[in-house]
């Protein structure tokens, strides 16, 4: 198994000396970022797609082994709530092959007043060539309240995203041939940072839940403090504990925290 690790997003100013050295300019953290890590989910899709250009220039600008995760536009999941996919999920992929063989999975993040509409969410999985991985997060508890739900993702070989916070956790379920979590807020400290122990745990959990031929793509959504900066590495190192292989992290001086 290969464990794709990542932060949601790189472009965070308060990562500045935490991260990103004075010396580095803005216009040149992603290619920073990308040495230290192999794969970033791309939060700000979800406010506003990029043009395939954009895209493009990613592509060129990172190692041939980094892969993107793109969060897909609020325009499907909470504006139109996931009806008449067709049109925003076709510019969504035309723009996002910009990327070519690093594009990574796409996540459909569903809002928290969302309940469950399993013909709605086949019609957008429907949407998507077998090619394209594709995530989806949803936030009601009625989407966990039925099987249907389960069935459907793995019908159309969607992950369900395992989502960790101390206010939202997803069912262990996995529903497809790989995996992917997204670690949102931890209890440790300094806020929002995540202990060492729930980690291993973690780790563990993936160890048992996905045999070792399976990617499973990890997502830090802590930004704040530096914390998914540091809980990057530190699951690394639980994960290779658990005997399973992460992608590289930085290294400990690479890296504060507080």
């Amino acid at each position: 198994m290969s464990v794709l690790i990542g932060t949601s997003g790189w472009q965070y100013p308060h990562w500045r000396n935490r991260f990103y050295p004075t010396g580095v300019p803005q216009a040149r953290w992603l290619e920073h970022y990308a040495a230290r890590f192999a794969t970033v989910e791309l939060n700000n899709a979800f406010y506003r797609l990029p043009e395939s250009q954009t895209f493009e220039a990613w592509r060129s600008r990172t190692p041939e082994d980094f892969v993107m995760a793109v969060k897909a536009s609020r325009y499907i999941t909470h504006i139109k709530r996931l009806r008449d996919p067709a049109e925003p999920v076709k510019r969504l992929l035309e723009r996002s092959r910009g990327l070519g063989p690093k594009l990574g999975p796409v996540l459909l993040q569903l809002p928290p007043n969302l309940g469950v509409d399993i013909p709605a969410l086949e019609d957008v999985l429907e949407q998507f060539p077998a090619d394209v991985k594709v995530a989806v997060e949803p936030r009601h508890r009625s989407w966990f309240e039925t099987d249907d739900t389960h069935s459907a993702l793995s019908r159309h070989g969607a992950a369900l995203c395992l989502s960790d916070s101390p206010e939202r956790k997803t069912p262990h379920w996995r529903t497809a041939s790989w995996g992917y979590v997204r670690f949102h807020a931890g209890k440790a400290l300094p806020h929002p940072c995540y202990g060492r122990a729930a980690l291993r745990t973690w780790a563990e959990r993936l160890a048992e839940m996905w045999p070792r031929s399976a990617n499973v793509y990890v997502y830090f959504n802590n930004d704040e403090s530096g914390c998914a900066l540091r809980d990057a590495r530190v699951f690394a190192r639980e994960i290779e504990k658990a005997g399973l292989v992460p992608t590289r992290v930085p290294a400990a001086r690479d890296v504060s925290v507080g």
